[in-house]
């Protein structure tokens, strides 16, 4: 069933107040995505770019994986460069200030370095986390395409290979789920409106196997924020979110909502 739990866990109610305290999380008439279609509201972890809110949102990510016992299954955190990296390593700090874990992180480059400490490994991995055995989780803001995720693992593959070593991908976290399905588009290239697609992180799991978590989804951010009147970013105002605009929400993500 979706839609706002009033037991929702704690980390989860303090993303969606971030979300809305620093504007990340906004609603405005005639917003397009990147894939041309239409949406009521859009979510721009960018906003998360200070040093508090940085270690915000790592505690988002080690509240979540201590809740669903993904702690317990992890030995590094790796963090797709750019963004990812600064989650993995808010994220290990979180674990080892809230909870006594400490992790490693870890992150990838855009190519190997051919040079300095990069010379000998050549490795795309800049700290050289990986062991034989080792169980890694990896971690990033959002999901769309999922084309980064299988980039990222088959990086991760083939450093194995080179290391000669065994891992296992014990899952992949994300901050907010859109839970919305991929684009139609015409043979033009033009978007279909009202056309579903593919759900990509449903279509992901059955394709790599590798499990797909979210710190939030975006029915539950909206349910709590509406449920609780916390001020939001409403066509440039901060303010409850009103009727009208909780029934277009809903009224999209019955026409392009996952039915995960």
């Amino acid at each position: 069933m979706f839609g706002y739990d009033e037991k929702m866990e704690t980390y989860k109610q303090k993303l969606a107040q971030v979300l809305a305290e620093t504007g990340a999380l906004f609603f405005e008439k005639d917003l397009v995505l990147k894939d041309g279609r239409p949406t009521p509201y859009f979510v721009n972890m960018a906003m998360f770019k200070t040093g508090r809110l940085s270690l915000e949102l790592g505690s988002f990510f080690a509240g979540m994986m201590m809740a669903r016992g993904l702690a317990d299954n992890t030995d590094i955190i790796l963090g797709p460069s750019y963004k990812g990296s600064t989650i993995a390593l808010a994220a290990a700090i979180s674990l080892w200030q809230e909870y006594g874990r400490d992790m490693l992180f870890e992150y990838d480059r855009k190519e190997a370095k051919t040079h300095g400490e990069g010379s000998v490994a050549g490795s795309i991995f800049v700290n050289r986390t990986f062991f034989d055995g080792c169980r890694i989780f990896i971690v990033d803001d959002v999901a769309t395409s999922m084309g980064t995720k299988y980039e990222l693992l088959q990086k991760v593959e083939q450093h194995a290979l080179e290391l000669g070593i065994h891992y296992r991908v014990t899952g992949i976290g994300i901050g907010v789920d859109r839970e919305q399905v991929t684009a139609v588009y015409d043979k033009n290239g033009k978007v279909i409106p009202g056309e579903r697609g593919n759900d990509a992180i449903q279509d992901f799991v059955e394709k790599s196997g590798v499990p797909v978590y979210a710190v939030a989804t975006i029915r539950e951010i909206v349910e709590f924020l509406y449920r609780e009147k916390v001020p939001v970013l409403v066509n440039g105002q901060k303010r409850a979110i009103d009727e009208q605009t909780k029934s277009v929400f809903d009224s999209y993500l019955e026409v392009y909502g996952s039915s995960r």
